[in-house]
């Protein structure tokens, strides 16, 4: 079994940027402002902008409304502290790079749409 993501953005330009830019995301095959595929290693996630969404859809949401509530995005890297310094480098605001309690390295951030991210990989021991 493996999991993609597709999450419904505002502004798709903006939020391919971020993943790209943020968090080394490379785009896969043709780009689109309705459809963008982007892939870091095994981790897939398409960009889908809200406006194909039909009026009833359940993952509509309002303009201002939080995308994602209720959701973690886990991104599991081997090297986190190369991960970290890259997010820091963009300029976006991330937390620090803590080591947690259950023997993992990670850092969060929020994307452009409000989805919650922790990008994280095992502590050595």
């Amino acid at each position: 079994m493996q999991l993609s993501l597709e999450l419904f953005v505002e502004a798709p330009e903006t939020s391919i940027g971020f993943y790209r830019r943020v968090l080394s995301f490379e785009s896969q095959g043709s780009s689109s402002t309705e459809y963008t595929m982007l892939k870091n290693g095994d981790a897939v996630i398409a960009i889908n902008s809200r406006s194909v969404l039909s009026t009833d859809h359940p993952l509509r949401i309002d303009t201002g409304q939080r995308a994602g509530l209720g959701v973690e995005i886990v991104l599991k890297v081997a090297d986190v502290e190369g991960a970290y310094r890259t997010a820091k480098e963009s300029g976006w605001t991330v937390s620090d790079l803590a080591l947690q309690p259950w023997g993992l390295r990670d850092f969060r951030l929020i994307d452009p749409d409000g989805y919650y991210v922790r990008v994280t990989s095992r502590h050595p021991n």
